[in-house]
């Protein structure tokens, strides 16, 4: 009787790594759906990579001196950047 019930666990064994094998079409098929749907939802505007009109808005020398002083932010320590925000009421 030990060894028929030995075969019938094999057999089980056998079965079980053989549906490991198995392939799956039905989500295949669908693979990377959802990530491209997401991608596609942040784009504000699909036309504007063909958009040759120029943007209007801040002129050339208050970009740059933003983008110098964006740059030196990191280099120069902020005399303010330690006061609180909110005055506590007590000297």
């Amino acid at each position: 009787m030990a060894p028929r019930r030995n075969h019938l666990v094999l057999a089980a064994l056998f079965g079980a790594a053989l549906a490991g094998c198995s392939s799956t079409p039905r989500f295949n098929g669908q693979f990377g759906d959802a990530v491209r749907a997401n991608l596609s939802a942040q784009v504000l505007d699909p036309a504007a990579a063909s958009n040759a009109d120029p943007v209007a808005g801040v002129d050339g020398a208050a970009a740059l001196a933003a983008q110098e002083r964006y740059q030196r932010s990191f280099k120069e320590r902020d005399a303010n950047a330690n006061q609180p925000m909110i005055a506590s009421g007590t000297r």
